[in-house]
Parts: C-alpha cells; sequence; structure tokens
C-alpha cells in the first residue's frame, strides 16, 4: 500500500500551507488532500480531551494505517507522495514513528523566528474565539498548565519554538542529507528560488513552480468587549465540550459565531518589542543549539529590533 516519500514537517505559523498550496501544482509531486493528517502523532487513537477546540482536533486525526495509506492511493503513477503536518518536528515520538515506518523519507522543515511564531501562533487561536487570554505574554505564561491539563501541542506556543533540541534529535534519527531547513522568510522574498531548492532536494524537476500562492491571512481584529467575550465564550464551550452536541449542530452554529467574531478588520498583529524583549531570553540558549547543529547562523533571531531581523 501507497506511503508518503517526504513529509512537511514543521513548524506551525512558518509558512508550511502555503509551501503545501504550491507543491501541489507540481505534476510530479502528490500531496494528500487532507492537509495536516497527524498520523505519526500517535500510535493508536488520538486523545479524547483537551483544551479549548482540541476535542475536535482530534477527532479530525487520520491515526489509522488504512486511512492513512488510502490518502496516498490515488497518486498518479510515477508520482512523489506527501504530506504536511507541522506537528512532526516538535513531537519527538513522532521522529521515530516516521523513521520506523518510512525510512528514506525525505523531511522538510521550515523555521521562523520562535518569537514571532509564538505571537503568530496565538493570533490565530484569538482570532479563531478559542484563546482566553487577552494578553499574549500572560497565555505564553500559562504554557506549563496547560501541558499539565493536557491541552494539544498548537498550545505550546514557547515550546514549538525551541527549533535546536528538536532538530538535533531529528538529526539522530535521520541522516542529514534526508531533511532540508528552510526559513519561513525565503518563502516570502524568493519563492521560486525557494521552490527550486524544495524540488532539487525531493528530485524533480525544477523551474516549474514560480510562486507561493496567496495565504489565507486573517485580518480580523477581535477586541476584548463584553459582546466578544459571550461569543468567545460560545466556541470554546462548543469545542471542549463538543460531545455533548451533534456535529451539524456544533459547526452550524460556529460559522455564525465567527461571522460576527470578525465583524472587525484592521492591520495584522505584530510582535510589540516589549513583548519580543519579554520572551526572547527564553530562545537564546536553544538559538544557540540550533546553530551548533545546522551550522547555520540564526543570529538576526536574537535582536530586539524587528527591523534588524529577516525573520
Amino acid at each position: 500500500m501507497p506511503l508518503p516519500d517526504f513529509l512537511i514537517a514543521g513548524v506551525p505559523k512558518a509558512g508550511t500551507t502555503a509551501l503545501h498550496a504550491a507543491l501541489v501544482r507540481h505534476p510530479q509531486l502528490y500531496l494528500s488532500r487532507v492537509k495536516e493528517p497527524k498520523f505519526f502523532l500517535s500510535d493508536g487513537p488520538p486523545p479524547r480531551l483537551g483544551g479549548p477546540g482540541d476535542v475536535q482536533t482530534y477527532q479530525e486525526h487520520v491515526w489509522r494505517r488504512a486511512d492513512y495509506e488510502a490518502l496516498f492511493a490515488p497518486a498518479p503513477p510515477g508520482t512523489l507522495r506527501g504530506e504536511a503536518t507541522p506537528f512532526y518536528l516538535y513531537d519527538l515520538d513522532a521522529h521515530d514513528r516516521i523513521q520506523a515506518l518510512v525510512p528514506d523519507a525525505k523531511i522538510i522543515l521550515l523555521l521562523r523566528d520562535p518569537v514571532d511564531r509564538a505571537h503568530s501562533n496565538w493570533t490565530h487561536l484569538w482570532n479563531a474565539g478559542l484563546e482566553p487570554e487577552a494578553d499574549f505574554l500572560t497565555a505564553c505564561r500559562a504554557e506549563e498548565q496547560r501541558k499539565a491539563d493536557g491541552w494539544a501541542d498548537f498550545w505550546h506556543y514557547v515550546s514549538l519554538g525551541l527549533y535546536g533540541r528538536q532538530v538535533q534529535h531529528l538529526y539522530k534519527v535521520f541522516p542529514r542529507e534526508q531533511v532540508l531547513l528552510l526559513r519561513y522568510r525565503d518563502l516570502k522574498d524568493a519563492p521560486a528560488a525557494t521552490l527550486d531548492r524544495v524540488c532539487d532536494f525531493l528530485g524533480v524537476p525544477t523551474g516549474v513552480l514560480r510562486e507561493i500562492p496567496r495565504e489565507n491571512v486573517n485580518r480580523h481584529v477581535v477586541e476584548d468587549n463584553g459582546v466578544n467575550r459571550v461569543l468567545r465564550g460560545l466556541l470554546r464551550a462548543g469545542g471542549q465540550f463538543g460531545h455533548r452536541f451533534p456535529v451539524p449542530l456544533r459547526l452550524a452554529a460556529r460559522g455564525p459565531i465567527l461571522t460576527v467574531l470578525h465583524r472587525k478588520q484592521g492591520a495584522r498583529p505584530v510582535t510589540k518589542p516589549q513583548e519580543r524583549a519579554a520572551l526572547l531570553p527564553l530562545f537564546v540558549d536553544d538559538i544557540a543549539l540550533l546553530q551548533d547543529v545546522t551550522g547555520e547562523s540564526y543570529d538576526d533571531w536574537l535582536s530586539v529590533d524587528r527591523h534588524a531581523r529577516t525573520r
């Protein structure tokens, strides 16, 4: 039965969706229609409980091997098969599961400035009405308790950005020549050259893909006011206690609530200097480890000045 030849394995909020959308257009590549199967994140059924919205996400996991293989069955003969689950890098046990099942798989990683990545992660969940903390730094400080309470990986704003220890472990499991390390900004600033790097790494013709499809950038401004707090509470309750309500009812209610929650639009939120200054010390040692492990420089991530960084 078919299994993937390559994986886009990390990281969340660093362009994996955009890369997936671009590679789909290559005639010699086939990517699963389910963008994040999450197959290698468990040895069996995913957890049944978690943080806000986690229950619904867990229900979407493709965890049975037959179902996972079925994702790649439609691949035309001669194409390389792949999928994108950006949590594989973070889950060290997933490295071993991948190696056991598809030891020759090629692995693509996209890394982003860890503070900016964390802020984008928080913004995503805040705009979705699921993040209960209106303050980014407060949400980061709640991480260890959320882990203890069994909240899913997407809530691990800080830990997801500790790439050094993650890449170090991956290199112990897979030969370096099977891993392609890219930056988030590679896709933004030089898409054609970056896509050629990916195609060359995978062994398919270059020069075929020239651009990254436009990302679905969320520009909603969700204010912390009385009306929005009620709406957000409804969304969190529906996700966390969704087993009490029929799925069609939950899905039917979610759309209108989000429409009202997203009634205001504005500039895309960015990390504030004081937020960066507060979080950066948490990443300094790990950035040094990443540089040692990869032999590449990430010194620009150590700057508090946003304009001095390439991200």
